[in-house]
């Protein structure tokens, strides 16, 4: 049998359509036991409390100004910088919403009796506006007053509350679209804009929002690891103006 160059093109366009519908599927297989194992994992253990240890009785005094990363898997990735002064300490849970992470503050924060709380959380509320766009205001809205609550219980400890603007997202790949929506990134800029609003004595501002987006307010390539994840680049470019913020704030506290 003579194959001729039509049909030898036919099935390679065949073999091309099929190899990717299996990619596509064992992507989507993978996408959904994640979720699927997420669920049931918050079915269990909603706020996560047994990710760490809770009601310490003592905390290990080392001299050094004790700094809490608190948040979601954002702020569980960060990768610390290393600053001889400062003890860092990460309370940060994958997956997690602000809702969540307000109500397990007593329990992971409070008993640490930190000096400083660095907050990076929020992108877990609005990603979810892809699958409930009708809630997309009341989303941002309790977005908003839950990360204020959060800074406002850092500063009732006595703690300077460094609360971080959301990072941008990166485009969503194909096997996301469908739970994705083009409102995700405009509700980031309108809580970053809340977020502003909450500098004060006890509260600073870190915008890392504009560290890593671009012009089309989108996450650089050369930060992402994934449409909402930093590589370690990411983190590295963040710490640098991180520890620029805690030197000075080192410099104030000497000077007084």
């Amino acid at each position: 049998m003579i194959l001729t160059k039509r049909s030898i093109l036919l099935s390679t366009l065949v073999l091309v359509v099929l190899g990717s519908s299996i990619f596509l599927n064992i992507s989507l297989y993978s996408r959904a036991k994640q979720f699927y194992r997420e669920l049931n994992q918050t079915r269990l253990d909603p706020l996560g409390l047994s990710k760490y240890p809770t009601n310490l009785k003592q905390v290990t005094d080392t001299g050094q100004t004790r700094v809490v990363f608190f948040g979601d898997s954002r702020a569980a990735s960060w990768i610390s910088p290393s600053i001889s002064e400062y003890e860092f300490i990460n309370r940060g849970i994958s997956s997690q919403t602000s809702v969540q992470t307000i109500q397990r503050f007593a329990a992971h924060v409070r008993p640490l009796k930190p000096n400083l709380v660095i907050i990076q959380v929020g992108i877990n509320d609005l990603k979810t506006i892809g699958l409930f766009p009708e809630r997309r205001d009341a989303i941002v809205a309790n977005c908003q007053a839950n990360i204020k609550r959060i800074v406002e219980e850092s500063t009732n400890l006595g703690a300077v509350a460094i609360v971080t603007t959301i990072f941008p997202v990166g485009e969503a790949p194909l096997q996301r679209k469908p739970f994705w929506s083009d409102e995700i990134s405009p509700a980031i800029k309108e809580v970053n804009a809340y977020i502003a609003t909450l500098a004060g004595e006890k509260t600073i501002v870190l915008d890392t929002f504009s560290i890593l987006a671009d012009s089309q307010g989108m996450m650089l390539r050369k930060y992402r690891a994934d449409e909402l994840h930093l590589n370690e680049q990411g983190y590295v470019i963040i710490n640098k103006h991180l520890s620029q913020l805690l030197n000075t704030m080192g410099r104030k506290k000497g000077q007084n």
